[in-house]
């Protein structure tokens, strides 16, 4: 028997994971991505794209809970549960992973505040965008999100 023939292929990955539309003056926040796939850290293949603050929801985590931890994380910046609002819902998939994606729109962000690049090893900086100005390109999950809050929709496959 040859060895090889007992390697198994990495299992698939299946999750929920949630993006958060920060909007202040009709602009959007989004972080770039590290370039380097490792360092970039997303099964979705998100490399040097432009994302919003999120990530995977943890076990037991409401989807609000979720989003203040990310964005504390992310952006050191404490926003409340209370300011979030479930706006979007998609289905995204690549060969090796498959996540459901919770869009949340977060209606008040401190205007006197700037985010913080926290991770400088994931995110490499936070930048403001007009919705009509959006950089390119943009991680796939992120960008259902805004497509769903730009055309009135809820779901996007």
């Amino acid at each position: 028997m040859n060895p090889a023939d007992d390697i198994q292929p990495k299992p698939k990955k299946m999750g929920a994971g949630f993006g958060v539309m920060i909007l202040r003056d009709n602009k959007v926040l989004l972080g770039q991505r590290h370039p380097d796939p490792v360092k970039a850290d997303s099964l979705m293949n998100g490399e040097g794209t432009w994302t919003m603050p999120g990530g995977k929801l943890d076990f037991g985590e409401s989807f609000e809970a979720g989003a203040v931890r990310e964005v504390s994380e992310e952006i050191g910046i404490k926003i409340q549960e209370s300011d979030l609002e479930v706006i979007s819902l998609s289905n995204d998939i690549v060969p090796t992973a498959h996540f459901v994606t919770i869009g949340l729109l977060c209606k008040v962000f401190p205007k006197d505040l700037e985010p913080r690049v926290m991770e400088p090893d994931e995110i490499t900086q936070w930048k403001w965008f007009a919705l009509d100005e959006l950089p390119s390109p943009l991680f796939k999950p992120s960008q259902k999100v805004l497509d769903n809050y730009k055309e009135g929709k809820f779901y996007k496959n």
